[in-house]
């Protein structure tokens, strides 16, 4: 029986959500003919191509920006359109902002099931002033009038689509665990002689390094590692904080598995995959109270949820002295029961296969 085609649009090919993208498409090329039209970004890894299933087929789009341009924003646009036509897909899957706004405009959702996930909402973005958030969450409003079931990565991203549209669901962001455990395996950790505590991603606004860096301040008996790098690196000052600059995955899981506390201070996330994988690795979580982040850990139950510098500066302490291998292990079964790749893909078909069924 011939498979159905399903392209994804993708903008944002970096970071959390390249992996999500990676992992997503290797287990739906299983039920699909999977085609993925992408934008490079200074994030993605040197290989990407590498990493996807050699069924998958990769388009470039070449006009696809992550700012605001409006000549080269018109340009995907066509872009985009142009690639559909060529494919004619059965489904279509929109990720990212750009490209959910640009192809809820693209296609018009009457004889292709389309779907947008936004991986974190731009009106959400705490470094972006008022009268752009505004601007974001104008365009959103409008965008949701279009025929496109909105899923969201995480239930804290859904209750804030609930807000612009009902045609809404929400599947939870998952790793690929056997991926991972083979890599732990072949790994050696890089374990330093103080008590440790990391994080992993772009050193930008979003990931909030300035807190980071008080944190680091208050604590210098604790050694801090910010796996990646990023434009604001000169506000990581504290001389008790190790930037490894980007490395590749292989080297960010030894100098993870080494560490023993997770911390992530995002002043904005969807679902973040470094969070589901230090969870994963049984590291204790301490992660800022925002969407994504608190809709997985709960104070007391599986890590710690944190609103200010001081609940940051007590949840470590906390562990220093006590250990909280429960939480740890608690983390690491939320992940085998609900965040991997398996069960994601399984969602996500079933949820496309309903849509579909409706305008056939």
């Amino acid at each position: 029986m011939k498979k159905q085609k399903l392209l994804f649009v993708v903008e944002a090919m970096g970071g959390g959500v390249f992996t999500y993208i990676v992992d997503l498409a290797n287990e739906l090329v299983h039920f699909y003919d999977m085609y993925i039209a992408y934008a490079v970004r200074p994030q993605t890894p040197s290989d990407y191509r590498e990493q996807f299933d050699r069924r998958i087929h990769l388009i470039e789009v070449k006009n696809f920006t992550r700012a605001v341009h409006p000549k080269k924003d018109l340009k995907a646009f066509f872009e985009i359109k142009k690639i559909a036509r060529q494919i004619s897909p059965d489904i279509i899957h929109l990720h990212s902002s750009k490209a959910g706004t640009l192809g809820r405009w693209a296609f018009c959702g009457r004889h292709t099931a389309l779907f947008y996930t936004p991986h974190g909402y731009s009106f959400l973005m705490a470094d972006c002033g008022w009268k752009k958030r505004l601007l974001f969450k104008v365009i959103e409003i409008v965008c949701a009038k279009r025929n496109c079931t909105v899923i969201s990565c995480s239930e804290g991203e859904h209750m804030e689509t609930l807000k612009l549209t009902r045609k809404a669901t929400y599947v939870n962001n998952g790793i690929n665990i056997q991926k991972l455990q083979e890599l732990i395996h072949a790994s050696v950790p890089v374990k330093k002689e103080k008590f440790t505590v990391f994080t992993l991603g772009r050193i930008c606004a979003q990931k909030n390094p300035a807190l980071f860096n008080q944190i680091a301040e208050a604590m210098p008996e604790v050694q801090f590692i910010w796996i990646g790098d990023g434009e604001l690196r000169k506000e990581l000052k504290s001389s008790n904080i190790e930037i490894t600059g980007w490395v590749k995955r292989e080297k960010a899981l030894q100098y993870s598995l080494g560490a023993d506390v997770f911390l992530l201070v995002s002043l904005w996330e969807g679902l973040p995959m470094s969070l589901l994988e230090a969870m994963y690795m049984k590291k204790v979580c301490v992660v800022s109270d925002v969407v994504g982040n608190h809709d997985v850990i709960h104070t007391n139950q599986n890590g710690y949820v944190c609103r200010n510098l001081s609940d940051f500066i007590n949840a470590i302490r906390e562990v220093m002295k006590n250990g909280q291998d429960i939480l740890a292990e608690r983390a690491y079964k939320d992940v085998i029961r609900e965040y991997n790749t398996t069960v994601m893909a399984e969602k996500y078909y079933k949820i496309y296969r309903k849509e579909f069924a409706k305008i056939k």
